[in-house]
């Protein structure tokens, strides 16, 4: 009964929610309309914004609030696909220097808050008061899911290396020290004996959103580590070609 009941709020449940389809709108015409982004960046910004009302235009986002196994799908997509898309579609051009947002792209703050977001809004306390207010489901926490992650891997994902704040090895460090919280908090959720959300999903819904945050976490991070050493292969490449240009334009200098 549990398992139809939830195969039926899949198939029946939409909404419009113009508060991030009108968003989602605007910023895709500014995207278009002012940036010189090559087509690979603007397939991966697009590909961002259909992966955010994938999860929260659909029927996973309209009952979300009602399923903890479709709660954890939008947070997870959101934190761990939306935002690493957004940024790797974000063009060369792109490098604000105002004191906050290289405040909050910091490398440690932003790794810092991308990990308290995301354990912070599953534990039992912080979790069931946003359940009990809606509003901050829609207005503060999906908000959230978009902004920390994009900030946290604004350093880790930049191909060309032209905005980043820290080297590529320290790039896959980062995210292969992120998907310990991240795991842990899906195996702590999966294994709980009992609910730990005053009864408010069924423990085999609330055993589905943990092992969906627990595996999941684990094949995507895989992904986006692989990515971020594939170019750091390339970064060590590109350095010992200038080394060696050097090496051979000093040899040329000293026959001349």
């Amino acid at each position: 009964m549990e398992e139809h009941d939830f195969q039926t709020a899949l198939a029946d449940s939409w909404q419009i929610a113009p508060e991030i389809l009108i968003p989602l709108f605007i910023i895709g015409f500014l995207y278009l309309k002012n940036t010189n982004s090559t087509t690979k960046q603007t397939v991966s910004f697009f590909t961002g914004l259909i992966s955010i009302f994938a999860v929260v235009n659909s029927p996973i986002g309209a009952r979300a609030m009602d399923y903890f196994s479709l709660h954890m799908i939008q947070h997870v997509t959101l934190m761990m696909i939306t935002g690493p898309l957004l940024v790797l579609g974000t063009p060369r051009s792109f490098n604000p220097s105002n004191a906050i947002f290289r405040a909050l792209t910091h490398p440690t703050l932003s790794w810092i808050n991308y990990a308290i977001l995301m354990i912070g809004v599953h534990l039992p306390g912080p979790h069931n008061f946003i359940m009990e207010h809606p509003w901050i489901h829609t207005y503060i926490e999906v908000p959230l899911y978009l902004v920390i992650p994009y900030f946290f891997y604004f350093n880790l994902l930049d191909c060309h290396l032209t905005n980043r704040r820290i080297s590529p090895a320290l790039s896959v460090i980062s995210l292969f020290l992120m998907m310990v919280p991240e795991t842990l908090t899906g195996f702590f959720i999966y294994v709980s004996h009992g609910s730990l959300y005053n009864d408010m999903y069924t423990l085999n819904d609330q055993r589905r959103g943990g092992s969906f945050m627990w595996a999941g976490a684990m094949i995507i991070d895989t992904v986006w580590m692989s990515f971020a050493v594939y170019h750091w292969i390339k970064s060590e490449e590109r350095k010992s070609l200038e080394v060696d240009a050097e090496i051979a334009a000093e040899r040329a200098s000293k026959n001349g």
